[in-house]
C-alpha cells in the first residue's frame, strides 16, 4: 500500500536526519529547523490517516509537502555551508525529493478522483 510505504519512507527519513544532525557541531538554531520540518513530513503523514475525510487528508498531506520542501531548503543551506558532508547530503536530498515526488502523486490522486483518507466518503 502506498501509504505505508509512504509512512515508512517518511519515518526513515527522519530518523536519518536527527542522527545526523546529533554529529553536527555548533549551529543550534540551524539544526533545531532541520529537525523539526524533517520530523513534520511524518507527523503530517501520520495524521493524515486519521483525517475527518478527504479534504482534511489533503490539508495533512500539503501541509507535509510544504514541510518537505522547507526541509530542502535547509539540507541545502547545511551543503553550501558545508555542514553536511556532500555525499550524505546528496543521498538526504534524494530521499527528501523521493518523499515529496509521491506526497504529490498522492494529493493529486486524492484530489482527482474522490478518494483520500480512510474516512473520506
Amino acid at each position: 500500500m502506498a501509504d505505508s510505504k509512504l509512512r515508512d519512507l517518511s519515518m526513515d527519513f527522519a530518523v536519518n536526519i536527527l542522527r545526523q544532525c546529533e554529529q553536527v557541531k555548533g549551529h543550534y538554531s540551524l539544526v533545531n529547523q532541520l529537525e523539526r520540518s524533517a520530523t513534520s513530513i511524518g507527523a503530517n503523514i501520520h495524521e493524515a490517516n486519521y483525517a475527518h475525510g478527504r479534504q482534511d487528508f489533503i490539508a495533512k498531506l500539503q501541509i507535509s509537502l510544504k514541510e518537505c520542501y522547507e526541509t530542502e531548503y535547509w539540507m541545502e543551506l547545511f551543503q553550501k555551508a558545508r555542514i553536511l558532508e556532500p555525499d550524505t547530503g546528496t543521498k538526504l536530498m534524494n530521499d527528501c525529493g523521493t518523499i515529496r515526488r509521491i506526497l504529490i502523486a498522492s494529493i493529486n490522486t486524492a484530489k482527482g478522483n474522490g478518494k483520500g483518507g480512510p474516512n473520506a466518503g
